[in-house]
């Protein structure tokens, strides 16, 4: 994949861009390979060669869109720090590819028998190859849901993307398809090839319809679900008898009345002396 800032968009239209320089451990791209640069259309990798920031000429940094070398190194220039003259970049050289991504093949629609036959033959070897037959599912997609995101259609079979991408390149190989700015469209050879071969009548190429995808609505209709039988009325709990009523308890016949103690008698020492008489002198 190439990316570009919007500053260097019409240079890569008008041609005037020809150069990139990436910070990259390893190319990512390879030479023949071509890029989709969303809006401008399709980049086609000349060369691809690991240069050291020193290397790189005036000639090279105004065919990348920059005035001079030294804007060139401000702009790659990482948190602030100034690049070292050894500072290994990647240089890709391409050439503007057209708008869009075709293949020159895919725009024959005129197939002979042996045509069909040896894309058949291809296919069919993509399915022995695989865990489960896919191209007639894929070629039924494309067809339905033309120039829609990858990314849909994927979950619509419900597989990851990139094995979903990869495929669909296999496809674009062999001219069936065409890629845009937003998916993919069955190409003039590739309709000619479905309605000369009968691919997606094969008993073996009708399966289930695909599910549907994250956020759209289901348009199933769900059962209704049986009328639930009202439960049996629960039958009035019988009344309880109501307890028999206490007797009242006997009354306490009143303690019989503690007769006074006798007096006590005084102690001797409480008894008063009686008094005698002086006797006459």
């Amino acid at each position: 994949m190439l990316l570009f800032q919007k500053r260097f968009h019409e240079g890569l239209k008008d041609g005037s861009i020809t150069v990139t320089f990436r910070l990259w451990n390893r190319p990512r791209v390879k030479v023949g390979g071509r890029y989709r640069v969303h809006p401008l259309g399709v980049l086609e990798v000349d060369q691809v060669t690991a240069v050291a920031l020193g290397d790189v000429t005036q000639h090279d940094v105004r065919r990348a869109g920059f005035e001079t070398l030294e804007a060139f190194r401000q702009y790659v220039r990482r948190e602030g720090e100034i690049p070292p003259e050894d500072l290994r970049l990647i240089r890709v050289e391409f050439h503007h590819g057209g708008d869009g991504d075709r293949v020159p093949l895919a725009l024959e629609d005129t197939l002979t028998e042996q045509d069909v036959e040896t894309i058949a033959r291809r296919l069919g070897r993509f399915d022995e190859a695989a865990l489960r037959p896919w191209t007639a599912d894929v070629l039924r997609l494309i067809s339905l849901h033309p120039q829609r995101r990858a990314g849909d259609l994927a979950d619509l079979l419900g597989r990851e993307k990139e094995d979903f991408k990869a495929d669909v390149v296999k496809l674009k190989r062999l001219g069936l398809t065409q890629s845009f700015e937003v998916g993919y469209e069955l190409s003039p050879r590739g309709r000619a090839f479905l309605k000369g071969s009968g691919w997606l009548e094969r008993p073996e190429a009708k399966r289930r319809a695909p599910r549907k995808a994250a956020g759209e609505k289901q348009t199933a209709v769900r059962k209704p679900s049986a009328a639930k039988k009202p439960s049996a009325a629960k039958k009035p709990s019988a009344a309880k008898k109501p307890s028999a009523a206490k007797k009242p308890s006997a009354a306490k016949k009143p303690s019989a009345a503690k007769e006074p103690s006798a007096a006590k008698k005084p102690s001797t020492a409480e008894r008063p002396s009686a008094k005698r008489p002086p006797a006459p002198k």
